[in-house]
């Protein structure tokens, strides 16, 4: 496993499940989400690995890697904040929630902050148009964003992790 550029013990991992499903090919998209999970990303190598695996062209796993917007070739950060642009979230000023994101964060849409914490996406109607604007962050929904709230919602975001950090700490000793 020394030709691919990624950590050997998460393609063992990643080997190990694949090695595990019955379908092989058929099993194409639940293999890349494994590998998402593992990886936090789906890297060249780790697309070539799972061809390999598989017996299948490359082109394969990268065209079904990139026609799914769920997969990122990116690394990703911590903390993902997901802006719905939908219609609704729009006409209420969702643009402006970005760019004060943006703003505080001082990283564009949809990239990543140099210190690998924050990544901004803008997604497509998340189907809660009653609390437009809406944003995401780790899955948690934030209803009826105004961009006075973005300082709230970051610091909660450091609040949150600092105290998961706190939590390892005790019961490490």
């Amino acid at each position: 496993m020394g030709e691919y550029k990624v950590d050997s013990a998460k393609l063992e991992k990643l080997g190990s499940y694949i090695e595990s499903l019955e379908y092989g090919e058929g099993e194409l998209i639940n293999i890349l989400r494994e590998a998402q999970e593992i990886f936090g990303y789906l890297p060249s190598d780790v697309q070539l690995f799972v061809a390999r695996k598989l017996g299948i062209p490359a082109a394969k796993v990268y065209g079904v890697a990139t026609f799914y917007s769920y997969f990122t070739m990116e690394p990703r950060g911590q903390h993902i904040i997901s802006v719905c642009l939908g219609t609704a979230c729009f006409v209420k000023g969702a643009d402006k929630i970005v760019e004060e994101f943006r703003k505080q964060l001082n990283i564009k849409e949809g990239t990543t902050s140099e210190d690998g914490m924050y990544t901004i996406d803008s997604i497509r109607c998340v189907g809660a148009c009653g609390l437009a604007p809406v944003v995401i962050v780790d899955g948690k929904v934030h209803g009826r964003v105004k961009p006075d709230d973005v300082a709230a919602i970051i610091k909660e975001i450091g609040s949150e992790a600092q105290g998961q950090q706190m939590l390892v700490k005790q019961n490490a000793q």
